[in-house]
């Protein structure tokens, strides 16, 4: 049996991640192929760890959670994620779709931790069979952000996004190379997003398939 292809999307907050990670997982599944959608940090209970941290209803300066101990939590929540639900599906020749995965670590720990210690840390994670990163400029990203909420997560502030979206960029020409990574026009319109993305995973299954 062909294995399924892992396919993920990243971007800076408000990028539409989470929106367009739906939408490819419907569009395959209309197209007749077995897709697992899925997400980092994980439903698992590290994951959950991490999520309340990051949403928790209490005043940034007064989270204590030091960033390498966060660092090392999304490492363990990610080989725990790959070992329960993404190796099996895909094992199985179903596709995963994940709404983020090893380059937010790169991108968003990278900015407060040294960059080498944590490619240390995730370097037993298997690479994604393709990256599309959802590029738009953090002023754009935030309006988005406070249009969906009412309290600010963790990195959900202006000069951490410039911060971590010079990373994401840096890091994919660092990786461009070695891995399939695209890089999508994020400030468009959901549909016109989604238009590009279904268009370059076609292209991606099409020359990716035995």
């Amino acid at each position: 049996m062909e294995e399924g292809k892992f396919i993920v999307l990243e971007g800076i907050d408000g990028s539409g991640t989470t929106t367009q990670a739906v939408k490819l997982a419907e569009w395959m599944r209309d197209q007749g192929m077995d897709v697992h959608l899925t997400m980092e940090p994980s439903a698992e209970r590290i994951g959950s760890i991490i999520r309340d941290y990051l949403t928790a209803r209490v005043d940034l300066p007064n989270r204590h959670l030091g960033t390498h101990t966060l660092a090392l939590l999304f490492a363990a929540d990610r080989l725990d994620h790959l070992a329960r639900e993404v190796e099996p599906k895909l094992s199985e020749g179903v596709h995963v779709v994940s709404d983020r995965y090893l380059l937010s670590s790169l991108a968003y720990q990278s900015a407060e931790c040294d960059p080498e210690w944590v490619e240390v840390i995730n370097r037993e994670a298997r690479p994604p069979d393709l990256t599309l990163l959802l590029d738009l400029e953090p002023e754009v990203s935030m309006k988005r952000v406070r249009e969906r909420y009412l309290w600010p997560e963790l990195f959900e502030e202006i000069g951490t996004q410039k911060k971590i979206r010079e990373l994401y960029l840096r890091r994919v020409r660092e990786l461009y190379s070695e891995h399939a990574i695209i890089v999508i026009d994020g400030a468009r319109g959901i549909e016109e997003v989604h238009k590009t993305i279904i268009k370059e995973v076609s292209i991606f299954l099409r020359t990716h398939s035995t």
